[in-house]
């Protein structure tokens, strides 16, 4: 088991196999990445997950850049340990033609970006008119059965504010039986032109949620009422980080303690299993929260 100073157990793991995106969106951190060098191998991010996997982590969620860009991200998911789940988070643009194969990989859900349903918006934030595709390959990926599905949708100020109904509607029709996709809205952070304080909206929806379910990583809160089901992420405040059970490692092999931070980096390439272990266990020694107060 791995448990930080704070008595934070680390339980989740995010993995970036590629530093490359086909969008351009206004607001994409790079999963806190300034720059990387070469892409890991299967068997190297084979074997950084095998470590993680023997120490504990329950969770990978696998991300990038685009992860779906890289042609050997079928092999990549049939190559993990036996995580209780493994995710992808994308874009979509590509998922279409890869959601089967990747449930037959192993893959057990999707996150899926989709911040408007209006083509003319997509092409403003993403730089390019992909939403199409987008949409395609989130009706394949409930074909496929890659629930729950997650909408990722950063609420912008002056674009999309006004399409959460709208896009809480699209993901309801998923949701026939039971919920299936869920709505995630996101607060931008670092863009103050954009920015769109989430706290009355989530107010509203919670008094009317039939059922609201408390996440244990960072405390998120999930409202569900009739067919609907919307989530909150509203990162990077005291709680947030003291609740966070969750590390990174870089497209380039490192693992990364804390979003927010480029100065605690410990590199996992080259280096062998006992080597590695030991390396985790150092970055987790490493990790404190970026914000200590609420």
């Amino acid at each position: 088991m791995l448990v930080d100073r704070y008595g934070r157990v680390i339980r989740h793991l995010r993995i970036s196999v590629t530093n490359r995106c086909n969008l351009r969106c206004i607001y994409c951190h790079r999963e806190g990445e300034l720059s990387s060098g070469d892409e890991m191998s299967v068997d190297e991010i084979a074997g950084i997950c095998r470590a993680f996997y023997d120490l504990g982590v329950e969770k990978v969620k696998i991300t990038g850049g685009e992860p779906l860009i890289r042609k050997d991200i079928v092999e990549i998911v049939q190559e993990m340990p036996p995580f209780k789940e493994i995710s992808i988070v994308t874009n979509g643009t590509l998922l279409s033609k890869l959601a089967y194969d990747l449930k037959d990989a192993g893959l057990n859900r999707v996150n899926v970006s989709l911040d408007t349903l209006n083509e003319r918006r997509y092409k403003l934030v993403t730089g390019r008119n992909m939403l199409k595709r987008v949409i395609e390959g989130i009706y394949s990926a409930c074909d496929a059965g890659l629930f729950p599905i997650k909408l990722n949708m950063v609420v912008l100020k002056g674009i999309n504010e006004d399409e959460i109904e709208d896009l809480l509607e699209f993901s309801s029709k998923f949701n026939i039986e039971r919920i299936n996709v869920i709505l995630q809205l996101i607060e931008v952070v670092n863009m103050p032109d954009y920015y769109v304080d989430l706290s009355e909206i989530e107010s509203k929806f919670g008094k009317i949620a039939e059922r609201v379910i408390i996440r244990g990583l960072h405390n998120r809160k999930q409202y569900v009422f009739g067919n609907k089901a919307v989530e909150f992420v509203r990162p990077f405040h005291g709680e947030f980080c003291m609740r966070c059970t969750r590390i990174r490692v870089t497209s380039d092999g490192k693992v990364k303690p804390c979003l927010l931070r480029n100065d605690n980096l410990v590199d996992l390439r080259g280096l062998s299993y006992d080597e590695m272990v030991e390396a985790i266990r150092k970055a987790v020694a490493l990790r404190e929260p970026f914000f200590k107060n609420s």
